[in-house]
């Protein structure tokens, strides 16, 4: 519920591109029941009524309503009936600008909240008919009075949110930064807070409620505030909802398309690497100080530790330390063997954070920062925005958090050992004489090709919801999802376990095919496996197989995002023709009479059950 002002400036016609109403549109469906948060624009240096004499940017917003302007058209309503709130809000931030409210977190049917929009509008509008501004400013200061009645209310019973949306379509070319806060009034809890980055185009973030809760009494009084980092006076954003919701649990998909899923890449955000800072996070005390003999292990670490590992979270270190004296003290604690690619030196700890993604091919943002430091983490923040950071105190929170979620299986357990193999074959790789390929070929890659199965089932659903760099459609499914794609009779599915003479990478690969249209719809591989030709080899072997079984033009779906670019010039190197675009979705196409070239690097076994030839290299 947006403080919008019912006048001819703050009234336009929606003419956003189609694409984005379309986005702003899609997520309605999804949500059961969703707050009313009554947004209006404040100021971060505000110190009513003072300011409005002594201040060089006070502008009053009209002679009725003397508060002051801090959007250089106020809040501009866009009418998108479809969309969560059934309009839009265009704002153009002027010098110390927010958006600020109270909040509670009580939750309304959809139904229920559109009849309460539609009657805080037309309020408004009623309100801007009055003639004499005397009583329009008295008009507008008992609706805005009411306002706050109505969220100072205590929310009741024991429903909760499941997130808190915030929708928001940037018009512009640059990333504009904005920070979240919430926080009770005179309370001890440090505030929550969340950096959004908004990217040209269209953005959607989802904060999950849970973590929320742990900085905020949401039962008694609280305040949000978005606020403007930096960003040049006039920046444009157009706001869609911005309210805590709860969302439709999710259902199997129907059997004769893809399941739909929500492609907004912060909701699928998974830990993929916790690292720790040493000193005072870790362990009590700082060895430089107080030498290896008085510290003290944090209690629980070493079971956290074994939990993460067990759910294939990987574990690092960036500590400001002598590298030598603070491995001895990991080993001294029987806890180096959890550590891989331990940044520890003197320099800035963000540059170590970088390293360790770059050694793990990992993306930055599965990263989780455990410090005890304000500055350590704050600079973090700064230089390296998409980290998940933590404060040390909160560390045996750290299993029970939605990004760490993940279930224990087989392929998990074993993740870590996959990774030191890799440190084998890099020294390995260091030491070969002669060509990349050569030393491919040396390696004996090999291929196992199967149908997914209900015992497979698990480890496709996590490789789905882990896979960023190497997925090329973007898809992220629910074990429900994947039973619906193991039911249906018109999709090939096909789970993909990968080694080498160093050793087993395990499943890293998934993929589904469409077999009436010759088209894939699904690829993604574990990084793992990234630059090793495995890609290549198994579309080759797609190829082959489909135009056996199914002769004419071959077709992928391909969905290119920031982090898929690269891996997926795979298509282009292989000889796929881009035969258009629609919804972000490119096109491609292999045609029929077109010779299959293969490598001859990697070695395919054929498991499947359509299976004619078990082996055959490629």
């Amino acid at each position: 519920m947006y403080e919008s002002e019912a006048n001819s400036l703050a009234i336009e016609s929606c003419d956003l591109p189609e694409e984005i109403v379309a986005k702003f549109r899609e997520y309605r469906a999804t949500i059961v029941k969703r707050t009313l948060i009554p947004w209006g624009e404040h100021c971060t240096e505000c110190a009513w009524p003072t300011c409005y004499s002594t201040c060089d940017l006070y502008v009053p917003r009209s002679r009725a309503d003397e508060r002051c302007r801090r959007f250089v058209h106020g809040m501009v309503r866009m009418e998108c009936p479809g969309t969560v709130n059934g309009h839009l809000i265009k704002i153009s931030f002027r010098r110390w600008a927010t958006l600020w409210s109270m909040g509670n977190v009580r939750l309304y049917s959809l139904k229920q909240a559109d009849r309460r929009e539609e009657g805080d509008f037309q309020w408004a509008r009623a309100i801007g008919f009055v003639p004499l501004e005397r009583l329009r400013g008295t008009a507008m200061q008992k609706r805005y009075s009411w306002k706050k009645r109505m969220v100072r209310r205590p929310a009741g019973g024991t429903e909760r949110p499941d997130y808190m949306l915030v929708e928001c379509y940037n018009p512009g070319s640059e990333v504009l930064s904005l920070t979240l806060t919430i926080r009770n009034e005179g309370d001890a809890l440090v505030p929550f807070q969340a950096l959004l980055r908004m990217e040209p185009g269209f953005n959607r973030h989802r904060l999950t409620f849970s973590e929320i809760a742990q900085k905020v009494n949401v039962a008694a009084e609280f305040k949000l505030e978005i606020a403007t980092n930096e960003i040049a006076e006039g920046s444009t954003l157009i706001f869609g909802a911005l309210d805590f919701v709860t969302v439709k649990a999710t259902t199997g998909a129907p059997v004769t398309q893809a399941p739909k899923i929500d492609r907004a890449e912060k909701a699928a955000k998974l830990c993929k690497c916790v690292v720790w800072d040493l000193d005072n996070t870790l362990w009590d005390g700082i060895l430089v100080e107080d030498g290896r003999e008085r510290l003290r292990l944090k209690p629980g670490i070493g079971e956290l530790l074994k939990t993460l590992d067990e759910r294939g979270i990987l574990i690092s270190a960036v500590s400001k330390n002598n590298p030598e004296e603070a491995m001895v003290a990991l080993e001294s604690f029987g806890l180096a063997e959890y550590f891989l690619c331990p940044e520890i030196s003197w320099n800035p700890k963000s540059r170590g954070i970088q390293q360790i993604a770059t050694k793990l091919n990992i993306g930055i943002d599965s990263l989780l920062f455990v410090d005890d430091s304000v500055f350590e983490r704050e600079e973090v923040k700064l230089t390296c925005p998409d980290v998940m950071v933590l404060d040390a105190v909160e560390y045996l929170t750290i299993p029970d958090r939605p990004e760490c979620q993940a279930a224990v299986t087989e392929e998990s357990r074993k993740r870590r050992l996959l990774y030191r193999e890799q440190e084998t074959r890099t020294v390995a790789l260091e030491s070969f004489e002669g060509d990349y390929a050569g030393f491919l070929r040396d390696c004996g890659l090999l291929l196992t090709v199967r149908s997914m199965t209900e015992d497979v089932l698990e480890r496709a659903h996590e490789l789905t919801q882990r896979t960023n760099q190497m997925n090329f459609s973007g898809n992220r499914y629910t074990r429900e999802q994947l039973q619906a794609i193991l039911a249906d009779p018109n999709i090939d599915t096909f789970v993909l376990d990968c080694s080498d003479r160093f050793g087993a990478y395990g499943t890293v690969g998934f993929c589904t095919i469409q077999r009436p249209d010759n088209r894939m719809t699904d690829l993604m591989f574990s990084c793992r496996v990234q630059a090793k030709r495995v890609e290549h080899a198994f579309v080759h072997y797609i190829l082959h197989k489909y135009r056996e079984l199914n002769p004419g033009d071959f077709f992928v779906n391909y969905r290119k995002t920031k982090k898929n670019y690269v891996p997926g010039k795979v298509f282009e190197e292989l000889g796929f023709i881009v035969t258009g675009e629609m919804n972000g979705v490119c096109q491609l196409k292999y045609p029929r009479d077109k010779e299959i070239r293969d490598e001859g690097i990697v070695t395919i076994v054929d498991m499947t059950r359509t299976t004619k030839n078990p082996s055959v290299a490629i």
